[in-house]
């Protein structure tokens, strides 16, 4: 039987903060291109949060708070991830080259490495996810350093975005913090 007790919300405030200090300093940013559920915007907002992303760029018809949906899902995460608004996910993706950040999709291409096997760049990120049914548009994809894939040997051959998401900033953060 495992031993030990839950932290308290205090004590993991304390436990986490040089991880959180230390994962926003990498520059970590997500652009959610044409996401359609105000649901996973939220989730996204939360995985954010937990692994201390820099920022969200919400882009296209991705909902933007205040959403009733996005706060059912967020708890609260969008008063602590600093989020903009960029209608234009090539104005966004142009943005964020200017200002220093590598392109990484997170898509299945012909091009795509396995997470696992992934080589980030230094410096900082911008991580691309798309539209649950199409994916990241080819105009994206064209403007993109590389892309990355989460690995599957399901028969769908797809994850939610809100949980690849999460599986992505996982191995982010793991490799930066």
């Amino acid at each position: 039987m495992a031993e030990g007790r839950k932290w308290t919300p205090e004590e993991l405030a304390v436990r986490h903060a040089a991880s959180r200090r230390a994962t926003r300093k990498a520059h970590v940013v997500v652009v959610c291109e044409n996401i359609r559920s105000a649901l996973n915007v939220g989730s996204i907002f939360r995985s954010a949060d937990a692994f201390g992303v820099h920022g969200l760029w919400l882009c296209g018809i991705t909902a933007t708070p205040p959403h009733r949906e996005i706060h059912k899902t967020a708890l609260g995460a969008t008063e602590t991830v600093p989020w903009v608004h960029e209608p234009d996910p090539l104005r966004a993706s142009l943005k964020l080259r200017q200002a220093g950040y590598a392109l990484i999709g997170i898509e299945q291409t012909t091009t795509s490495r396995p997470l696992h096997r992934f080589i980030w760049p230094e410096g900082p990120l911008a991580l691309f996810l798309g539209n649950e049914v199409e994916g990241l548009s080819s105009e994206v994809l064209a403007t993109l350093d590389a892309c990355a894939e989460i690995p599957q040997i399901g028969t769908k051959h797809s994850l939610n975005v809100a949980v690849a998401a999460g599986v992505v900033l996982w191995e982010v953060f793991r490799l930066r913090a």
